[in-house]
C-alpha cells in the first residue's frame, strides 16, 4: 500500500509558489530533496537534482511549465520530468534525459506526495565530446611557442602596436634562429564571449570545456583553449598599459581561463604542465611592475612555469604624452627588439628542460 505524506495546505502553497520569485519550493524529507511547483492550476514534484551535473533544480526558476536549472539553464517539464532541448543545451546534449517524479494528490484541501513512487531517472545522453576534451598529451616534435597579443583594435582599421610589434618580430626570429614552431593569436580578431559567472553559482558549475564553449558553436575562445592547453610548450603574451593595468581583452581572456585552473579544485586534475610563459609590456603610460606582477601571479596559478627574467617592457613614463614619438622609438630600437627576442629564447631553453627528450622533443638551437 502506497504512504502518501502530508506537505501542506494545497491553497497556500499555490498561493505560495505563484508569489514566490521563481515560482519553486524546496521539499526535504529526511534528505530526499525534491522540488515542488504549480503551473496552469497543476503541482508538479520533481527530484532536486538535474540530469546534468547535479544542480540543485529549487535554485532554478520556473518559465513557461518548465523547472530551470540555475547553473546551466537546463529545462524539465514541471509535472513529467522531461527534459526539454533548448538554445542553451542542443550544442552539446542529443537528449537531456528526464528527471525522476512522484505522485501528488489533493485530500480535503491537503496536497500529499507519495515518496515511495519516485520514478527512474533517464539519464541525459550527450553528443561527442568536444576536442578539448581529450587527454592532454603533447605530440613530439620541436618546441611550441604561442603568441598571444592582447591588444585591443578594429581589425577593419588596424594600426601600430609596440607590444604587438615586439611579440611578432621575436616570433619571427625565433623560427628562423631556434627551430621551434610558432603560432600568434590576436585576440582582437576572436570573437569570443566575457566570462558569465558559473564560477559564482558553484565551483562545479564552471566546467572543462568551458561551459560558454559548449553553448555557443561560434565562440572563439576555443582557439586560446586549444592553443593554450594542447599544443604550446610556451606561451608569450603581450600587452599595453591601459590606465596603469594590462589591455581590457588580457582580463577578458583571464576570466574565461578560470575553466583551467578550476579543474585543480573539482578534479585535482592540473590541465597546465611543462610549460612556460613571458610578457612582454608596453605604454605610454607607467606602472610596468604591477601590471607584470599580475600577470605572472596569475599564470603561475594556472599552472605555467616561468624563467629567470620573465618579461621586457618599455614604457616612456607617467608624465609622458608623446605617443607618435613612442611608436617610432619602439619600431626602430634594435634593443627592445633584442630583448623581446632573449625573453622567448629564455623560455625555449627551460621548456627544452621541463619537457625533455622522452616527450620527443627535437634539438633546439639557442647559441
Amino acid at each position: 500500500m502506497s504512504t502518501w505524506t502530508p506537505i501542506g495546505n494545497a491553497h497556500d502553497l499555490q498561493t505560495e509558489l505563484t508569489h514566490n520569485l521563481n515560482g519553486l519550493k524546496e521539499l526535504d524529507f529526511d534528505g530526499k530533496k525534491i522540488v515542488l511547483s504549480f503551473y496552469e492550476g497543476q503541482f508538479g514534484a520533481l527530484n532536486n537534482k538535474c540530469n546534468h551535473m547535479g544542480a540543485p533544480l529549487a535554485k532554478g526558476k520556473l518559465k513557461k511549465g518548465c523547472v530551470e536549472c540555475p547553473w546551466h539553464y537546463w529545462h524539465f517539464q514541471h509535472q513529467t520530468g522531461e527534459g526539454v532541448l533548448t538554445e542553451m543545451n542542443r550544442n552539446y546534449v542529443a537528449n537531456p534525459g528526464t528527471v525522476p517524479t512522484f505522485p501528488l494528490k489533493i485530500e480535503n484541501g491537503t496536497l500529499f506526495i507519495n515518496l515511495e513512487g519516485e520514478s527512474e531517472r533517464q539519464k541525459a545522453e550527450f553528443k561527442s565530446s568536444s576536442n578539448l576534451a581529450r587527454e592532454v598529451k603533447r605530440e613530439p616534435g620541436p618546441l611550441r611557442v604561442l603568441g598571444l597579443s592582447t591588444t585591443v583594435m578594429d581589425p577593419e582599421y588596424p594600426r601600430y602596436s609596440t607590444s604587438e610589434d615586439l611579440l611578432i618580430s621575436a616570433l619571427d626570429r625565433a623560427r628562423a634562429e631556434l627551430g621551434v614552431e610558432t603560432r600568434t593569436l590576436k585576440l582582437a580578431e576572436l570573437n569570443f564571449r566575457h566570462c558569465e559567472g558559473f564560477y559564482s553559482k558553484s565551483e562545479r558549475a564552471c566546467t572543462w570545456p568551458c561551459s560558454i564553449t559548449k553553448i555557443d558553436p561560434n565562440d572563439q575562445m576555443i582557439q586560446v583553449y586549444e592553443n593554450l592547453v594542447h599544443w604550446s610548450d610556451i606561451v608569450i603574451v603581450s600587452t599595453p598599459i591601459r590606465w596603469g593595468n594590462a589591455s581590457s581583452l588580457y582580463y577578458k581572456m583571464a576570466e574565461r581561463l578560470n575553466s583551467v585552473q578550476n579543474r585543480l579544485l573539482v578534479e585535482d586534475k592540473r590541465l597546465i604542465k611543462n610549460k612556460t610563459a613571458g610578457f612582454i609590456i608596453t605604454g605610454g603610460q607607467d606602472n610596468i611592475q604591477s601590471v607584470a606582477g599580475e600577470m605572472l601571479n596569475f599564470f603561475g596559478e594556472l599552472g605555467f612555469v616561468m624563467p629567470a627574467f620573465p618579461y621586457v617592457a618599455h614604457s616612456l613614463g607617467w608624465s609622458a604624452e608623446k605617443m607618435e614619438a613612442n611608436m617610432d622609438f619602439v619600431r626602430s630600437n634594435q634593443a627592445l627588439h633584442d630583448g623581446a627576442f632573449a625573453l622567448v629564447k629564455r623560455n625555449v631553453e627551460l621548456a627544452g628542460q621541463l619537457v625533455g627528450s622522452a616527450s620527443g622533443v627535437s634539438s633546439v638551437k639557442t647559441n
